[in-house]
Formats: C-alpha cells, structure tokens, sequence
C-alpha cells in the first residue's frame, strides 16, 4: 500500500467511521473518571488512539467533537477544551507517523510530549475561566500552596495542570497503545496512518 501524506485531509470512510467511536470511548472514560472521583481525566483515549490510526487530523476533529458533546451534555465550558483535545490529536499523530510507538518506551515519551502539549495549550485556559485552578483536588491543593508561596499565577496553574496531565496522559497514551497493537492488521492497514517514516 502507498504511504499516503499524514496532513492529508482526503479522509477514507472508514477513518470517518472511526470519528464516532473514538468519541464514546472518551466521553465513557471521562464519565468513569468523573464517578469514580480518579485523580486522572481519561477523556482522551479515544481521540489518542484516533490519531495513531488514522492520523492527526481524525484525532483532532474527535477530539474536538467530543469536548463540544460533553460541554451540551455535562458542562459547558468543557467545550473550550477542544482546543487542547485537537491539540493532543494533531500531537499524537503525527509522532505516531514518526515512528513512536515503535516501543514501550517511545509510547511513554510520547505521553510525556503529549501532557507537556496539552498543560501548555490547558493552562491559559483554566486562568481565563478558573482563576488558574483545574478542579482537581490533588492539583488545585499544590496550586493553594504555591499561591500562598506567592508564585506567580501562571506557573502555579501551570504546574496544577501538569500534576493532573503528566500521570494521565502516560496512562491513556499506553491504553490507547495496547489497543492499537491488539487490533488485528487486516483492519489496521485500511488507515491511512498505518505506515510509519523511519527515524
């Protein structure tokens, strides 16, 4: 099969099909993070595993459509959050097309890359609508204490968000990762992201 150019937006219908699918599997795994009270978000497994099969822009467009479905359904500023989610699809799929789930540990490098991406794209996002804070307990509690070390605002949501994305963002990088290579190849290689450049 031809090696078809990653930023392609000629989309083949079954990489439209996935757009749906990778949609409910994040709108259950926030749901689920969400009962449960998880220190983690999940929310993103769908729209990772999206981009490593069909490319960044499937991933993107997932994510996105998930955050505005969530914000209608749950909670209206989630849809702000789009932004981030593109940003995580655009992110993964493109290092997926680079060889980086070559391995265990390029996937874990991978979800570093991606929480680094999403707390730098999240963070003024949570100052503009949260005061900074993430509604996490664990990171809005070190975010009260640098505010009260007088940090800056900027580097106290910075590292809030950090706190949440660097332990999510590996966990659903490497869930989305044992999917992919579980999935059968007669139905990984009708994607166009199948085919990786070596590094």
């Amino acid at each position: 099969m031809e090696r078809k150019n990653v930023w392609s937006l000629n989309f083949s219908t079954i990489s439209l099909a996935l757009i749906p699918v990778s949609v409910g599997i994040n709108y259950v795994g926030k749901l689920f993070a969400a009962t449960l009270k998880l220190p983690l978000w999940l929310d993103s497994i769908g729209t990772i595993l999206a981009a490593m099969l069909a490319g960044p822009w499937i991933g993107a467009i997932s994510g996105l459509i998930n955050n505005v479905i969530y914000g209608i359904t749950m909670d209206a500023v989630s849809a702000i959050y789009g932004i981030t989610s593109a940003a995580i699809g655009i992110t993964v799929g493109w290092l997926a097309y680079k060889g980086w789930l070559k391995n265990w540990w390029r996937t874990v490098g991978l979800g570093i890359i991606v929480a680094l991406v999403s707390t730098i794209v999240s963070t003024p996002i949570n100052i503009k609508f949260w005061g900074g804070q993430t509604g996490n307990i664990w990171g809005d509690a070190l975010f009260a204490t640098l505010m009260a070390k007088k940090a800056s605002l900027f580097l106290a949501s910075f590292l809030d968000e950090l706190l949440v994305d660097l332990p999510d963002k590996i966990a659903v990088v490497l869930i989305a990762y044992i999917i992919h290579q579980t999935l059968p190849n007669r139905l990984t290689v009708l994607f166009s992201n199948n085919k990786t450049e070596t590094l």
